[in-house]
């Protein structure tokens, strides 16, 4: 019985919910890097598939004082990170976020974000009719070196 509760827990830890029926978006394996004791920002990943042409505009969450959609690219040789006011959504194509390209950045973290753990994010999805619509999650967070991309320089443009 013991092993079926903390099975439905962890099921339950990592559905995912979609309010309105209309946007019709899901999002598959989300996480979050960890962080150390001082560490005051760190970023969410997950692959992101809507069945109509939308847009992800805004990210929210209770851990941090600042959430935003950032892109990272190259220039000249050094990766350059910066918040983007939309992320596009193409019908049926998975939109994957992921380090060293786009991702959900959590700033002015309210706590350290411990590996094991979970981080509720809520998403907010623009369809191309203007109206928009909300997606609950629970990243996992995951060890700090998880998938660390090579030479990153974080210059936050804003």
């Amino acid at each position: 019985m013991n092993r079926l509760v903390h099975a439905s827990a962890a099921l339950a830890a990592i559905t995912v919910f979609t309010l309105p029926a209309h946007a019709q978006v899901t999002v598959k394996d989300p996480w979050v890097r960890a962080t150390v004791s001082q560490q005051k920002a760190t970023g969410a990943f997950m692959q992101i598939t809507s069945a109509q042409d939308a847009r992800l505009v805004e990210a929210k969450s209770p851990v941090a004082g600042v959430v935003e959609v950032h892109e990272m690219s190259m220039e000249k040789d050094v990766m350059k990170m910066r918040a983007i006011p939309e992320l596009a959504l193409p019908a049926g194509k998975a939109v994957e976020l992921k380090p060293g390209g786009y991702h959900v950045m959590l700033m002015d973290l309210k706590q350290q974000m411990k590996e094991g753990g979970t981080v509720p994010l809520t998403l907010v999805i623009e369809g191309k009719d203007k109206k928009r619509s909300t997606v609950e999650v629970k990243a996992s967070i995951k060890p700090l070196t998880t998938a660390a991309p090579a030479k990153m320089d974080h210059q936050h443009k804003h």
